[in-house]
């Protein structure tokens, strides 16, 4: 069986329209984003892995590590404005703590817990339980580029990006069988993510949902 890399759609509470219409004048600073980096990994800013982390009077991020089997890089993941950058800042630590979940087979990481909640949280969950329960690993590269952000009338955060799956693949860690994902349009996936900041100042996925080709 592939199981592909999106984890299960959860539908946001705002409409799609809304939330494309509050990204409109939030892009990201690299013109270049417009176009998802191919495999030179050209304008990527940030390797797979990080540190913790504590922002002044906020809380500390937990350690996330990728294996080198899977690697994810981000490409034009930039924003002039602080608090566009935070947004940005944790939403890709959410994206690489379910990989890193998914690769360990831990649908209880603690990392997840803490950059998601409510039902992006029960989703992210079952995703990662979904690789356990099939004996699925991720491995390969995934891109994330053409991020767009914005902060919606209640305070809430908005994030949309694309995630090229097309040099990825799921392994059997028993049959050694190695799946790769389809060459197609398919392989880029939009993510549209609504993010809630906490009061020690994490910016915490709390819904999410994909389109499979919308890039």
């Amino acid at each position: 069986m592939n199981r592909r890399f999106l984890p299960v759609a959860v539908a946001i509470t705002a409409s799609t329209a809304l939330l494309l219409t509050a990204c409109g004048s939030g892009g990201g600073d690299d013109d270049s984003s417009d176009k998802i980096k191919g495999a030179g990994g050209r304008g990527k800013d940030t390797s797979a892995s990080a540190s913790p982390s504590v922002k002044p009077g906020g809380a500390k991020r937990p350690e996330i590590k990728l294996p080198k089997s899977f690697q994810a890089e981000f490409a034009g993941w930039t924003n002039s404005d602080p608090k566009l950058q935070a947004i940005m800042d944790d939403g890709k630590q959410e994206l690489l703590a379910e990989y890193a979940a998914t690769v360990e087979g831990n649908p209880d990481s603690k990392a997840v817990a803490f950059y998601t909640d409510g039902a992006a949280g029960q989703s992210a969950r079952k995703w990662i339980k979904g690789f356990v329960d099939d004996d699925l690993v991720l491995i390969g590269r995934a891109t994330v580029s053409k991020p767009q952000v914005s902060i919606a009338d209640d305070g809430s955060g908005v994030l949309f990006y694309c995630v090229d799956e097309s040099r990825g693949s799921t392994k059997n860690t028993k049959t050694g069988e190695v799946e790769r994902t389809p060459q197609d349009s398919k392989a880029r996936v939009q993510y549209r993510n609504r993010l809630d900041k906490t009061s020690q100042g994490a910016w915490k996925t709390s819904y999410s949902e994909t389109e499979r080709g919308g890039c």
